[in-house]
């Protein structure tokens, strides 16, 4: 075995074993911080196999802004419920049901390849300067309808803000007390 496959199964095994505590845990904070180790974890495997530009993305975007994000709802959002009983029954059993087809799944593609593993993989670099080129050559009109997708969100969020801004002073205004 080789120091790669070594690092890999071990980075493996943190990821599934956070990626666990996140789902299985009732407080949410840390529930995010076990999936953002869960990503860096993904983003160390993308490094790994010869990506480090999706290395880099995978922390900046998911670890950086999508988890920062994520605990800024988890604050603000009133969580206290003391009667939350957990899922229910049909929810235990669709999820236990997913979790059966998935396993099923990596046994039938383990069986398939084969336990030598003849499918082996090869190095590869990915070349940040080619991937952009390729990207803004052959999907510069995807990039452009997401850029322009996003910027309507943040006017449209701008707007709602001022919209609640302007609606709460003018309350204030009406009601003296």
């Amino acid at each position: 075995m080789t120091i790669y496959a070594f690092l890999f199964y071990i980075i493996a095994a943190i990821i599934l074993a956070s990626t666990v505590i996140a789902v299985t845990r009732r407080n949410l904070v840390h529930a995010a911080i076990s999936l953002a180790v869960s990503f860096f974890g993904s983003a160390m495997l993308f490094y790994l196999l010869g990506a480090p530009l999706l290395a880099v993305l995978e922390v900046i975007v998911y670890v950086g802004a999508i988890m920062v994000l994520f605990l800024f709802v988890i604050m603000m959002i009133k969580s206290g419920t003391k009667g939350d009983s957990g899922p229910s029954r049909g929810h235990q059993l669709g999820a236990a049901l997913l979790a059966i087809t998935y396993v099923t799944a990596a046994v039938m593609l383990v069986r398939a390849v084969g336990a030598g593993g003849d499918a082996a993989l090869e190095a590869a670099m990915a070349n940040p300067a080619v991937f952009g080129q390729y990207l803004f050559q052959r999907h510069w009109l995807s990039i452009e309808i997401a850029s322009f997708l996003l910027l309507i969100a943040l006017v449209g969020v701008l707007h709602l803000g001022r919209d609640i801004r302007h609606r709460q002073t003018r309350a204030g205004e009406e009601d003296p007390s």
